[in-house]
């Protein structure tokens, strides 16, 4: 209720140069010494980071060498742990912020998500009810205030902050599963380019799994509304009770959008829930390229969208919003007795009544301090630069005699493979060839990419979301997959390495 005082931070030490810590506690100098010696390792890494590459890993059995030990009894010094972590165990990791890290879909948070975190966890606050964390809850809400405005969400609309998507989509199935009243021969629709965590989260709500209907898409890897509307009116035919349709706000192979207005006018003449799995593609709503894409966002019942992928926050960070926050509060809500004291009334609400935690770190932290610093043209900026320089890949690759486009651009993934035009190469040796470009890009150049299949088809994708790539590191890239991709045609190239060099296929890539 009052500001700290310099005399309230003084109460628990009164001279700092003669504290002596007891039980668990640190030296205020000492403190000071070990959070300066992390923020020269993390600062020295975020600079030297472009020069480095983009992956690094080792095999379990190297690392059990390393760690593999029983807890210590006594414990040793601090600068030591952090050196060993530093270098032993937090460097050996797929380098997610690498400008050239193309692979899945990446997350690039700025300094200041990174500052907030730590803010956040030296504060600790637990982000569960008002009473608990008055401030925190608030700017948890002005946040989903911010994002409720962005989506063009009514003032009924409301949500959570989230670990990720997974979680969001779940809490989001649970409340759909409620609203419908808990039928009988429940089924859930979502089209084969649906990622895997809105399979896991509608069985984990008690769909059987032959109630989980994929629809087909289309040529452009989006849902197919007719097959859609014909596989509800079948189902309701035979005694289902059609209750949720998830829609790709950007799938994650290809970025596909579905159509999101067709399916907003299905689901609301049948009274379904139309959930958007906006992980990926949510945030391009904050561009006016990424509104028009996903138009008919607003009329979505819920939508779950990941901050620490295109929004540039460290994990865990994500957004579950619906149009109607009583659906969630109706569901998780709960009044137990030792949480008596913490209810303030309507106007103060508890986040915990809106989700699966009660134990709730605070996530809003580090979104607002990164709007605040940097402010929303910025933000959107490079949001927007990630699209451009998609597309700036989809014409060099189109206009390439060596690359093939395997699907549209949409939002900032790009699915290609290497087939030189006039080869004639049978798909088994395209396959194969692109195989032996993905291992040695892995092993022998500095970016990171990863493949999909599209129909079956191996293909190579990238999605290009981070705030400090430039076209100079896509083109680069392209260039190398090119160089690759030649030599591994060429019959003399192999011949170069030896018997040791067994070219990577399908049949000996696991």
């Amino acid at each position: 209720m009052t500001d700290i005082t310099e005399q309230e931070n003084k109460m628990e030490f009164e001279d700092a140069e003669n504290e002596k810590p007891v039980g668990l506690a640190l030296a205020r100098q000492e403190m000071l010494d070990l959070g300066n010696k992390v923020s020269e390792i993390l600062v020295d890494r975020v600079k030297n980071l472009p020069a480095q590459d983009a992956w690094d890993g080792e095999f379990r059995k190297e690392l059990d060498a390393r760690l593999l030990e029983s807890a210590p009894e006594n414990g040793r010094s601090a600068e030591a742990v952090i050196d060993q972590a530093a270098n032993e165990i937090m460097s050996i990791a797929l380098r997610l912020a690498h400008p050239r890290c193309f692979g899945f879909v990446s997350s690039s948070p700025t300094w200041i998500s990174v500052l907030a975190d730590y803010l956040a966890a030296g504060f600790n606050n637990n982000v569960c009810t008002w009473l608990v964390a008055s401030g925190p809850t608030h700017l948890e809400l002005v946040v989903l205030d911010w994002v409720r405005g962005w989506l063009g969400y009514p003032e009924s609309a409301g949500g959570l902050l989230t670990s990720g998507s997974s979680a969001a989509t779940l809490e989001a199935f649970v409340a759909a599963r409620e609203f419908a009243g808990n039928p009988n021969q429940p089924t859930v629709y979502m089209s084969d380019q649906t990622h895997y965590s809105v399979i896991r989260a509608a069985k984990m709500i008690g769909i059987a799994p032959q109630c989980i209907r994929i629809v087909s898409s289309d040529d452009r890897f989006r849902l197919d509304i007719d097959e859609l509307a014909k596989a509800v009116a079948d189902d309701q035919a035979a005694g289902f009770s059609p209750i949720i349709v998830a829609a790709n706000g950007g799938t994650t192979s290809t970025g596909s959008i579905d159509p999101l207005n067709a399916i907003a006018d299905l689901c609301e003449s049948q009274n379904i829930w139309f959930h958007i799995d906006g992980a990926y593609g949510g945030f391009a709503c904050i561009t006016e390229q990424g509104k028009q894409l996903m138009q008919g966002v607003e009329r979505a019942d819920s939508i779950s969208l990941d901050a620490h992928k295109w929004f540039f926050q460290t994990y865990e960070s994500a957004v579950l919003m619906v149009k109607d926050l009583r659906t969630l509060e109706d569901t998780f809500g709960m009044r137990p007795d030792i949480l008596q004291d913490t209810v303030w009334g309507a106007d103060h609400p508890n986040i915990a009544n809106r989700g699966l935690q009660l134990s709730r770190t605070d996530r809003a932290l580090k979104i607002w301090m990164s709007v605040q610093t940097f402010g929303m043209a910025k933000i959107r900026k490079h949001v927007a630069n990630g699209m451009e320089l998609a597309k700036r890949a989809e014409a060099y690759i189109d206009e390439s005699a060596e690359l093939e486009l395997m699907c549209p651009v949409t939002l900032s993934a790009v699915c290609f493979r290497f087939n030189p035009s006039g080869s004639s190469l049978d798909e088994e040796t395209i396959e194969n060839t692109n195989r032996v470009i993905l291992a040695r890009a892995f092993w022998e150049d500095r970016a990171f990419f990863s493949s999909t299949l599209l129909r079956g088809v191996f293909t190579l994708r990238f999605c290009i979301i981070n705030h400090d790539t430039t076209w100079n590191d896509v083109h680069e890239t392209l260039e190398v997959i090119k160089t690759f991709g030649n030599e591994v045609l060429d019959p003399n190239h192999w011949a170069r390495f030896g018997s040791c060099a067994l070219p990577v296929t399908a049949e000996n890539s696991s």
